[in-house]
């Protein structure tokens, strides 16, 4: 069993963009793809799970979502880093169109997305680790078992109040795996 590290893609990774799908309106939070490739070389593997319900509004496709993470993986690839997985909720309860308008078990704040990864990946949840700005992803990473951190970009600062007490508080992503790294 492996330890992992979750992130949280938009406002965590990148620059909060509503509904961001094209390459070009990409771009990581200062210092993140370095964060990363200390998690590469910490020996964590590094599983991206995104909420993405632009998919099921109908503003983009998931060949959309995928062709994004293409990218995020060659920028990253360019200074010896890496995701090891992407892992995307296409649906919405609500606010979808078609098979995407449903109830779901990967839609973060359930943790479906992390006992996928879990199961493919062979993944200790109990040992490894959630990083994102909101809510939802602190709650998944509580309902999986992990150790949940909360960053103060994206909506971080927002959503601080909102999440339990016993969670960490980083400023950013790069502070995050300082922490993580030595715990």
């Amino acid at each position: 069993m492996r330890q992992a590290v979750f992130l949280d893609r938009d406002g965590t990774i990148n620059e909060e963009r509503d509904y961001l799908f094209r390459c070009e309106d990409f771009h990581f939070i200062s210092g993140v793809p370095q964060a990363i490739k200390q998690l590469n070389d910490a020996g964590f593997l590094v599983v991206v799970v995104t909420n993405q319900s632009g998919v099921a509004r109908g503003y983009y496709a998931e060949s959309d979502v995928e062709r994004l993470h293409v990218f995020i993986q060659q920028q990253l690839c360019s200074i010896g880093a890496h995701i090891d997985a992407f892992y995307y909720c296409p649906h919405h309860p609500t606010k979808g169109l078609g098979k995407y308008k449903r109830d779901c078990c990967c839609r973060k704040g359930e943790p479906g997305m992390l006992l996928q990864a879990s199961q493919e990946h062979s993944i200790d949840l109990n040992k490894s680790f959630i990083v994102g700005d909101k809510l939802v992803d602190v709650e998944a990473g509580i309902a999986a078992g992990c150790v949940p951190l909360l960053v103060l970009t994206g909506y971080g600062v927002e959503q601080q109040p909102l999440v339990p007490s016993a969670t960490t508080i980083c400023a950013d992503l790069t502070a995050a795996v300082t922490l993580i790294c030595g715990h």
